[in-house]
């Protein structure tokens, strides 16, 4: 009966060994990128994340796209931050956000390569540029971030991860 008990644990440990890091509804992420640390909502119904910036401004640098941008956050300060634009995206625009509108309208942001510390891990990750300051949280957390830092989300939780360790 030991040998049996012994043999399925030795089983099972792979298989836990697999297991995402479960996080909260919200927590913590570092972007170094930019010198600041901020409350994110991970959201499993959207695809991508997005960065609260303002003054968002498309432009070319040595025949290249680029974007420069000021955080529209709550501690920001003016600086003017430079990121090479890895490409535009098309959002769906929120319900509320359309008014009357029947059908969803398509939003094009830029979308730049950036940092993020979740806990102790540090990923780079496509993050779309939009002015969220009148949303609660700057950083929203999509469902291709979670997949890149392999975490699942437990609604019930909150700030698990801390502060982050990257």
């Amino acid at each position: 009966m030991k040998i049996v008990a012994a043999l399925l644990v030795l089983v099972a440990l792979p298989a836990l060994a697999n297991q995402p890091t479960l996080y909260g509804r919200y927590e913590y992420i570092e972007l170094p990128q930019v010198g600041q640390t901020l409350k994110a909502k991970m959201d499993t119904g959207a695809l991508t994340a997005s960065l609260s910036a303002k003054d968002i401004e498309q432009f070319q640098r040595n025949g290249e796209d680029w974007v420069r941008f000021r955080l529209a956050t709550e501690k920001a300060d003016d600086t003017l931050f430079e990121q090479p634009l890895a490409r535009i995206s098309e959002i769906k625009s929120r319900a509320e956000e359309q008014g009357a509108a029947s059908s969803p309208a398509l939003a094009k942001r830029p979308v730049v390569d950036m940092q993020l510390c979740l806990g102790n891990q540090l990923r780079t990750v496509e993050v779309n540029l939009t002015d969220r300051s009148h949303f609660d949280y700057p950083l929203l957390i999509g469902t291709s971030a979670l997949r890149e830092f392999d975490v699942a989300i437990n609604p019930a939780q909150r700030y698990t991860a801390n502060q982050p360790q990257c």
